[in-house]
């Protein structure tokens, strides 16, 4: 592991990217995925070659009699010699259909379970990407990896591997016979190989650079369209619509040069490749033409050896046009391996587990990108078991104390930690199982109620699934038409987002964590909803951490101890008659809360 990602695993930030983008895999690690994915197979891959082989074999026959039958003529020789050679050429022909299909058939089979291990794992590791790598690289950057490079690197797979393998194993039986009818002739297939050679170079030298350029354009739209699209009021209510308009300009501008590029690269390749076909069959009929009045070889030897530099041409070809595909596919496949790089900086993990719910922060100092510090030098202890709340003005920096605890952020200095383990340095599946923070987004998948809340706990049986929801206060479930089995999202049943919210603190119960953080996790429901709910939490997750971001201040009066901060430090920290007997920060707020004026000149009380 290089220094860069060791240091990133220390410091619990993602591996360095330009500009925030995911990672791109290099050649090698792209052909040993590659391998990976054929050894996976192998047996399928045996197969499919085993029978293509055949094919090819049965093909050459073909020529081969065809001289046969010439020289049988040139020699004189009867009709019955004739008709037992084109008994052979039909054999042969029967042949080449028959093991051809089954190659085929085998051979797309194989492409599509490749294809299909390929996306599996493709979509593993984008679920285990740490929150701030998605984030700095872009709703933009996923989704084209996700819509556009799988689907291409599914067909480098499924058509790619399959049609180049079956065209280079006929390339190479076609030129054993040439060379077993005569090494002289079989020799004419050299003259293209200087020119198809430099072709191939010059694009292949060019190819994998032009074609990464198109793909980060394509990303660079997706990000502007999400962008324009999410801001779109924002963007209408300060008029900023010429300059959403000259973003879009300038990516689609950029993507356009790409494309132009890639293109130029093929209307130069191919034409190039095209003059070079008929060198070998021109070459075989004058050297041919020329020995045979010689007598170094016969007629039939030349006709057998100028159809087979057709037949090596046409799959030779099929090859030289998959180069150009499999550049896409190889790109593809590069920007999809490039996520296993963020997946792997987690592999020094520490194997250190906490060994309670207890959350100290020492001397945390955290900046977002461009920024300056949210959080000054901030130091808490919330011991295992204790119901804390975190309350202030907006923009105090209390949602960033809420993703440093969670895990999802890393801070710039100090340290985070839970049961006496550095938090950013757990790994993942053990973060999350420890952990959990809910905000005020939450998501609905399509599909059925128990699917959408045993993602919490795949092994909960149907009771439990019915308590959480009932805890949560979430009794619309109870009256479905197929019970736990009603289908959601999409528009199968559309959730409101306060029943949405309550499907996601019911995932909380389920997955019984050491350490709880609700951020605005009870926002989307109403005033006394809410408070019912967050006593019903407080009752099902007792004896477990919960931490609070207090936005309606009824939560911090149920909470054990409160901590009031403003402009990213701890000013005040206690218990809520304690805090209001010392007049402070958290009294003006309080106040505000309940519609009395301030004491406290120059408070906030947001």
């Amino acid at each position: 592991m290089s220094t860069e990602t060791s240091a990133s695993v220390q410091t619990g930030t993602p591996p360095a990217t330009k500009g925030g983008r995911l990672p791109v895999a290099g050649r090698a690690e792209v052909r040993r995925s590659f391998a990976r994915l054929l050894l996976s197979e192998k047996f399928r891959v045996l197969s499919a070659v085993g029978l293509h082989l055949v094919a090819a074999a049965a093909a050459a026959v073909a020529p081969l009699l065809l001289g046969e039958i010439i020289d049988h003529l040139a020699a004189g020789g009867g009709v019955a010699g004739v008709d037992r050679l084109a008994v052979g050429m039909a054999a042969a022909c029967i042949a080449v259909v028959l093991f051809t299909w089954a190659g085929t058939f085998v051979a797309h089979r194989l492409g599509e379970r490749l294809s299909a291990h390929m996306r599996e794992q493709f979509v593993d590791r984008c679920l285990r990407l740490p929150m701030p790598v998605v984030e700095r690289a872009g709703s933009g950057d996923l989704m084209t990896r996700s819509s556009a490079d799988v689907p291409e690197a599914g067909n480098l797979f499924r058509d790619g591997v399959p049609q180049v393998t079956v065209s280079g194993l006929k390339v190479l039986v076609f030129l054993g016979a040439m060379l077993w009818v005569s090494p002289l002739l079989g020799m004419c297939m050299l003259v293209a190989v200087p020119p198809i050679t430099i072709g191939t170079r010059w694009y292949l030298k060019r190819a994998r650079h032009g074609y990464l350029r198109e793909r980060e354009a394509e990303s660079e739209i997706g990000d502007t369209i999400a962008a324009s699209a999410d801001g779109a009021r924002t963007t209408g209510a300060y008029r900023l619509e010429d300059r959403r308009r000259r973003a879009g300009d300038d990516t689609v501008a950029t993507s356009w040069a790409a494309v132009r590029h890639t293109l130029f690269l093929r209307s130069v390749f191919f034409p190039f490749l095209d003059g070079s076909y008929a060198l070998p069959t021109a070459a075989v009929l004058i050297v041919g033409g020329a020995c045979y009045f010689e007598g170094v070889v016969s007629l039939g030897m030349v006709a057998s050896c100028a159809v087979l530099t057709r037949q090596i041409m046409f799959p030779l070809d099929h090859i030289l046009v998959w180069v150009e595909r499999i550049q896409r596919g190889a790109a593809a496949l590069a920007r999809i391996e490039g996520v296993a790089e963020v997946e792997g900086a987690e592999d020094g993990a520490t194997d250190e587990r906490p060994v309670d719910g207890t959350v100290e922060l020492r001397d945390v100092r955290y900046a977002y990108p461009n920024g300056g510090d949210v959080l000054h030098g901030v130091s808490l202890t919330v011991p295992a078991g204790e119901r804390f709340a975190v309350v202030g003005p907006s923009g105090a920096g209390k949602s960033t104390l809420a993703r440093l605890i969670s895990g999802v952020d890393a801070p710039r200095e100090g340290t985070v930690r839970i049961g006496g383990v550095d938090v950013a340095a757990l790994p993942l599946d053990e973060r999350r199982r420890r952990v959990n923070l809910v905000t005020q987004e939450h998501h609905v998948f399509t599909a059925t109620l128990r699917d959408n809340l045993a993602l919490a706990d795949a092994g909960a049986d149907d009771e439990e699934l019915r308590s959480a929801l009932a805890a949560v206060g979430a009794d619309w479930a109870f009256d479905l038409p197929e019970g736990l089995d009603t289908r959601l999202g999409g528009t199968a049943r559309e959730l409101d987002a306060a029943s949405a919210q309550q499907i996601a603190l019911a995932r909380i119960i389920l997955a019984d964590p050491d350490v709880v953080i609700l951020d605005e996790a009870t926002s989307m429901l109403d005033p006394r909803a809410a408070r019912d709910t967050e006593r019903a939490l407080g009752a099902v997750l007792a004896g477990r951490t919960v931490i609070a971001i207090a936005h309606r201040l009824h939560t911090a009066h149920d909470a054990d101890r409160i901590a009031v901060v403003e402009r990213g430090i701890v000013a005040e920290l206690g218990g809520h008659d304690e805090l209001i007997a010392r007049d402070g920060h958290y009294a003006d707020l309080w106040r505000a809360w309940h519609g009395e004026p301030a004491t406290r000149r120059g408070t906030d009380s947001g």
